[in-house]
């Protein structure tokens, strides 16, 4: 078919139109949406825009997200950068609701925009203090995942909490990002190296009531500096990659990798400057803990990781509870007999598969009945699981290396357990939500239609 010359208004609307349909794009990929949930998001805009798929072209990038609209005669290209790449499950949640609501509501361009404008600009949930002292806890909920006591999780969180402060208030001088996490992890890791004096020193022991004494010590030097381990960036390079958007992927793979390397640096000038024992490698992280004790720690730490990520306060509650189904599903199944434990002893693979496919497909029904994103709940929900210690163990091992006898047999094991880890849980956290999609498409189609076929009847009434 002949396609139509664009005259000057019409090039107008549609660059307007292309911008609208570039800033929501951006807000998602600043938001640390999956690709697979921009483009689905997109194409509900496209259409709102009334934008011919034929003509359209888009390509999504990590920093640069770009379209072309073209035809016969004319071609217009437009281009939009993508700087922050904060997580913000609450923009996330606004842009998907929008996109539907422009449909349903009919919205004209400038309702569009001025929706756009509340979500870009809206207000974070949680203060700076707030973000600081529930990431601190979250840190403090995976010390005990490792084995800790009670006196233990309170200095692995005060740790964290001033490691992650430190981390906030170098980064909104404006610090590059790295160094900011390098400086982060080694304060953190002096100050929970300190914290056990408390209980190793005779003098201190004296002094300090008998309830701030720890059983083990050296714990909380594992996990105060787990706020740092990029858990969403991980989760959406697998799905990334599964979605065959590889080039995404892949970059974001490369960010998450240059973020555990600084932390392992930080951590390492720590231990190397003041002398620590080397508590990276030798010390032993299986619990020993009640299931009760799992679930309190896994929902201390799915909530105070949900902080970080901007998750509306209504959905707390919902996260804190994933939390306690992944972590204690993957520890009944990971735990067993060889290790003191009550479990199924099939090691951390399984576990970690099983409890983010078990969460995974009950946060499937849930999605779709509160309306929030299934990425929104189901990604705080699994963090408690992203194994940070094996990324930095492995890391360390090879950065320390000396030629002695089986450090890299050391190293390679943690690396390969970490990354198999983060494999089943992106894969168990991803694979429902992606055939309940496939399973739905249909069904949406004849969604988009019905909606665009009433909004284009509304429309002609007007006209007449």
């Amino acid at each position: 078919m002949k396609s139509t010359l664009i005259t000057t208004p019409d090039a107008c609307l549609l660059h307007r139109k292309l911008d609208l349909l570039l800033r929501t794009g951006s807000l998602l990929m600043d938001s640390s949406a999956d690709t697979a949930r921009i483009m689905r998001n997109l194409n509900r805009t496209m259409k709102y825009l009334d934008l011919d798929d034929n003509h359209l072209h888009m390509n999504i990038d990590y920093s640069i997200l770009m379209v072309n609209y073209s035809d016969e005669t004319h071609s217009f290209t437009k281009f939009r950068r993508c700087d922050t790449h904060k997580i913000d499950m609450t923009v996330i949640t606004a842009v998907s609701h929008l996109t539907w609501e422009a449909i349903r509501n009919n919205y004209s361009l400038d309702e569009y925009e001025k929706k756009l404008d509340e979500i870009e600009h809206g207000p974070r949930y949680y203060t700076p203090w707030q973000i600081a002292v529930a990431a601190g806890f979250a840190c403090g909920g995976f010390c005990v995942q490792f084995g800790c006591d009670w006196p233990a999780f309170f200095y692995a969180s005060i740790a964290a909490i001033l490691g992650f402060r430190l981390r906030m208030f170098l980064g909104a001088k404006h610090m590059n990002a790295y160094i900011c996490i390098g400086i982060s992890a080694f304060v953190a890791t002096i100050l929970a190296w300190l914290s056990s004096y408390i209980s190793l020193s005779p003098t201190l022991q004296r002094v300090v009531p008998a309830f701030m004494h720890s059983d083990t010590p050296w714990h909380p030097l594992m996990a105060c500096t787990l706020f740092i381990v990029p858990g969403v960036p991980l989760i959406n390079f697998v799905s990334d990659m599964l979605c065959g958007h590889i080039q995404t992927g892949f970059v974001r793979a490369l960010n998450t990798l240059l973020i555990v390397i600084a932390m392992a640096f930080g951590i390492g000038f720590a231990i190397q400057i003041f002398g620590i024992n080397n508590f990276v490698t030798n010390l032993s992280m299986t619990p020993h803990h009640t299931y009760v004790e799992f679930a309190i720690a896994a929902a201390i730490s799915a909530m105070g990781f949900s902080t970080i990520f901007n998750t509306p306060y209504k959905m707390l509650p919902i996260v804190a509870m994933g939390g306690i189904i992944a972590v204690c599903t993957r520890n009944f199944v990971n735990l067993g007999p060889s290790n003191g434990n009550f479990g199924l002893d099939q090691g951390l693979i399984m576990g970690s598969l099983a409890g983010s496919v078990l969460v995974s497909l009950i946060i499937v029904f849930i999605s779709h009945r509160v309306h929030i994103p299934h990425q929104c709940i189901s990604i705080p929900s699994v963090i408690p699981m992203v194994p940070g210690v094996l990324m930095y163990r492995a890391l360390f091992a090879f950065i320390e290396m000396k030629g002695v006898v089986g450090e890299v047999t050391n190293g390679m094991h943690n690396l390969m357990m970490a990354s198999m880890a983060i494999l089943v849980i992106a894969i168990g956290t991803s694979l429902p939500n992606i055939f309940k999609h496939h399973l739905l498409e249909s069904k949406r189609k004849i969604r988009y239609y019905d909606l665009l076929l009433e909004r284009r009847k509304e429309n002609q009434n007007h006209v007449g």
